[in-house]
């Protein structure tokens, strides 16, 4: 019975002594393949046999991380002839892609294991040239077509031309194409598009609607995440610099097996053996260059003023028999597909005697596949002081049509106007040149007849008396006042750069409010486009610049050239930049939309007190 009892101590002892044996041989090795290709995915694993805390990954400088580290553990027991022997193993695994050519080297991993640092040997990988393409492999998107087709998730910036004239408009497509889920997409860095009018088209629902498609034999789910109508300002090659996005990336892993036998994980297979992880990326669509051809100079009509497209030109009078002092309406229209936004309308030609007031612009813009279309109008109120019969000569309206790559110059109607003599119960003390000095047109006092005739003098001489020296001032301080207004009016109308200039700040604060309104109601699309209107209608009244010759060089140019501060015309082109920013960005639209609002009025206000 003794002598059972200490063979078995005996047993105990030595199995316990090679337990602590193994527990010491403990090592931390890489596991990494030698040779990869440039766009290839491969691991990098860190295997340690032993119990480890406190891992520290090495620097990947030179790859990308698509996903890691991923932690797997396992543990076996073996009993031979009476010997225990028992392992575990800690696996740290990276998922990494080769974006370059060249010979890299990947240092040290480190883990910590009974108080004591232990490193793991580096790995020197050789990654050669793609077999689909050779050149640098990049984090962007690149030209080629081959190239994407080693990504998960790519940005693709599309131009139906990319070749046009001055002013022509250009239909601007953001694709996102992806094979793995991906979620909370965001805008990194949004282009200035600088030589360029914008305006984003974009469905800002909130929702991507997807296709497929086969790239180089490589099926890829593709979203439309943007669309923009640009309109080149200058002429030149123009560069549109890449839009960065940041999006949340689902990668598929597989698990790492246990090295003990388990009849269930073996039973499922792959479908068990699946994990997934998120992994941000960031990602921009490459640059492209537009050539933009001058404007020809030959055959370009007086009439034209900067549009570009294919239009329709009508004009029509709601009346043309009316009494004197009665109002009518004449409506110009310009439809068509180009840039409706900057066009400005010809201004009608009037008899002396007609008095017009501002009119009353309205603009309709709608999109399609090709870019935009719509119409633009103008009201004028016009009023007839004298009677008789008038014609409305024709009026001229010029465009550049790109695609026959010629002027085209469009008339109006001819309209004949009747004016029928007023009631002079509804008339009004008016000055008139060409007839009587002065009408008195009320009820009291008629029209003076400066005649001779003979008169009979009966009673008080009238002549000479006060009452006849008080009417002849009279007369004569009303007819001076009304020289005076009517031709400092007549001067103000003429000088229309100048009546702009006074009411730039009025007709912006104006658009600014109807923002606001949209801002209250939540309607983002209208908001952002009465902003936009505002801001650019500003200057382009303040400067006296025709719209569809703003850009941003030139707002900057000019604006400094008027002494105005650095910093005010950085802000400015900043507030533009941000509108355009903000109605694709993701957070809180209420907030965004007050916080351009805000910074307009406090920037107009600013501007205000150096464009004088």
């Amino acid at each position: 019975m003794m002598k059972t009892r200490i063979i078995y101590i005996v047993a105990l002892l030595m199995a316990s002594i090679q337990l602590l044996d193994a527990q010491s041989d403990v090592s931390f090795k890489t596991i990494c393949k030698k040779q990869v290709s440039v766009g290839e995915q491969f691991q990098v694993s860190y295997e340690l046999n032993g119990d480890g805390k406190d891992f520290k990954s090495p620097n990947f400088t030179n790859f990308e991380i698509i996903g890691g580290p991923f932690t797997s553990t396992s543990s076996s027991v073996q009993i031979i002839n009476g010997s225990v022997s028992r392992t575990n193993t800690q696996t740290f695994s990276f998922h990494l892609r080769a974006i370059k050519e060249g010979v890299f080297t990947i240092p040290s991993a480190s883990i910590t294991v009974d108080r004591k640092k232990i490193t793991s040997e580096p790995c020197e990988i050789n990654v050669t040239a793609s077999a689909t393409s050779s050149g640098n492999y990049s984090n962007n998107t690149s030209n080629s077509t081959n190239n994407n087709n080693k990504k998960e998730v790519f940005l693709k910036a599309t131009p139906n031309k990319k070749k046009v004239y001055q002013g022509e408009q250009i239909l601007l497509t953001y694709n996102i194409y992806y094979t793995i889920p991906i979620s909370q997409l965001s805008v990194s860095k949004s282009p200035s598009y600088s030589g360029f009018w914008t305006k984003d088209i974009s469905d800002n629902d909130g929702s991507l609607q997807q296709s497929s498609t086969i790239i180089d034999g490589q099926p890829y789910n593709v979203a439309t995440i943007k669309e923009m109508v640009l309109f080149p300002q200058k002429a030149g090659e123009l560069t549109i610099e890449p839009l960065e996005l940041s999006c949340l990336a689902q990668i598929r892993q597989q698990r790492q097996r246990t090295n003990t036998y388990d009849p269930f994980e073996d039973f499922f297979g792959d479908v068990l053996g699946t994990s997934y992880t998120n992994v941000r990326k960031e990602i921009k669509s490459q640059p492209i260059t537009i050539e933009v051809l001058p404007l020809p100079t030959a055959n370009k009509p007086n009439s034209f003023n900067g549009a570009v497209g294919q239009f329709t030109f009508t004009s029509k009078i709601d009346k043309n028999e009316l009494k004197v002092n009665e109002a009518f309406t004449l409506t110009l229209t310009v439809s068509g597909k180009g840039n409706i936004e900057l066009l400005e309308l010809p201004k009608p030609i009037l008899p002396p005697d007609f008095e017009v007031y501002d009119p009353k612009i309205s603009t309709t813009v709608k999109n399609n596949a090709l870019g935009i279309y719509g119409s633009k109008k103008a009201e004028y109120i016009i009023i007839p002081r004298v009677s008789g019969d008038f014609t409305l000569d024709d009026i001229e309206f010029s465009y550049f049509n790109p695609s026959l790559k010629k002027y085209e110059t469009l008339k109006s109607d001819i309209h004949a106007i009747q004016v029928q003599k007023g009631e002079s119960s509804t008339s009004s003390a008016i000055y008139t040149p060409g007839q009587a000095d002065i009408k008195y047109l009320g009820s009291d006092i008629r029209h003076i007849n400066v005649n001779d005739n003979d008169l009979n003098i009966t009673g008080v001489n009238f002549f000479m008396s006060t009452t006849y020296i008080i009417i002849i001032a009279g007369m004569i301080v009303i007819f001076v006042v009304v020289l005076v207004i009517y031709k400092k009016v007549n001067k103000f109308n003429k000088n229309q750069a100048l009546v702009k200039n006074k009411q730039a700040t009025k007709v912006a604060k104006k658009r600014l409010n109807n923002a606001h309104k949209y801002m209250i109601s939540n309607e983002q699309n209208s908001f952002y486009e009465e902003f936009s209107q505002a801001l650019w209608g500003y200057i382009s009244d303040k400067l006296n610049i025709v719209r569809s010759q703003l850009s941003m060089d030139s707002v900057r140019e000019i604006m400094l050239s008027k002494e105005v501060s650095e910093d005010i015309v950085n802000e400015f082109v900043e507030l533009l930049n941000n509108c355009e920013y903000a109605r694709f960005a993701p957070g809180d639209a209420n907030k965004k939309m007050d916080e351009l609002y805000q910074k307009g009025i406090e920037l107009i206000t600013k501007a205000e007190k150096h464009l004088k």
